[in-house]
């Protein structure tokens, strides 16, 4: 969830899963890993000393999470947050997760955790605040509706200029409505996307606006007679998820490391199989 929708076609699985490894520009996004910094769990500055603290939201969403448990490392992020632990030294009995809300993550100011993860896309606006990881998934932004709305079944943007479209607060899907889609009426913006989904399903709004891997969630295993109506268009470079850190943290070039490893190994293509598997196929909005 992020600031600005951008330019990549999903395709197939396949290409979501090497997506981050192929597509995202990660120059642009976080500093240069720095080969002098010393990333051992010993000399690391985190915030309790021989343990890592890891953020993410409350509640925290499938296919993201599992049952809201981020310590029970299921679910693509909790698995990549594992991963990243492991390689920077630390065991799962050393990781120790709070909660965070996803607008005080990013807002300026001292953290209370050595990394948050919560689907935060990389934007140049949030980078004023805060310190981005290198990137661990390419996202696309999704439009959901229920059959019985106006807009189920539609093909095109140009068929969105009169819905009501809503999205949560301070995220890329809001965004991706009033810089992509620009509805004539007004976008409905919400605290969070629990508060996003009952005015779905009260007739409040003609569709929801999520990302893509949450879009096949809430159809499949929230929203009853939900259905994706499309993929919006990205413009630019591709939008990407990254670790959310303070913004002068020195462990950043230690977290990209730990990325850069991953994706060389291709852990992060195995845990994306694993979890998001799913996000494929959903049409795109021409």
């Amino acid at each position: 969830m992020a600031d600005t929708p951008r330019i990549l076609a999903l395709g197939t699985a396949g290409a979501v899963l090497v997506a981050v490894a192929a597509c995202a520009p990660q120059d642009d996004q976080s500093p240069t890993p720095n080969p002098t910094a010393s990333c051992t769990k010993g000399t690391m500055p985190t915030q309790t000393a021989g343990k890592l603290t890891i953020a993410t939201d409350e509640p925290a969403y499938e296919p993201w999470f599992r049952q809201n448990k981020p310590d029970n490392g299921e679910g693509y992020e909790a698995a990549v947050a594992y991963a990243v632990a492991d390689k920077l030294g630390y065991a799962p009995e050393d990781v120790t997760w709070t909660r965070v809300k996803f607008d005080a993550a990013i807002a300026p100011g001292p953290k209370t955790f050595d990394f948050d993860i919560n689907q935060f896309s990389v934007t140049e606006k949030r980078q004023q605040a805060v310190a981005f990881s290198a990137p661990y998934y390419l996202v696309r932004q999704t439009v959901i509706a229920l059959k019985s709305s106006k807009i189920a079944g539609k093909k095109s943007l140009a068929d969105l200029k009169d819905a009501t479209l809503g999205a949560q607060v301070g995220t890329t899907s809001y965004q991706a409505i009033t810089d992509v889609i620009k509805p004539t009426r007004k976008p409905q913006v919400f605290n969070n996307n629990d508060d996003a989904k009952k005015a779905l399903q009260n007739g409040q709004l003609d569709g929801l606006v999520v990302d893509l891997p949450t879009a096949f969630y809430m159809t499949g295993a929230e929203l009853t007679g939900a259905v994706i109506v499309g993929q919006v268009p990205q413009v630019g470079a591709p939008e990407t998820f990254g670790l959310l850190l303070d913004k002068d943290s020195p462990l950043v070039p230690c977290v990209n490391g730990a990325i850069d490893q991953l994706d060389k190994a291709g852990t992060l293509k195995e845990l994306q199989q694993k979890w998001l598997a799913e996000a494929a196929g959903a049409p795109e909005l021409t």
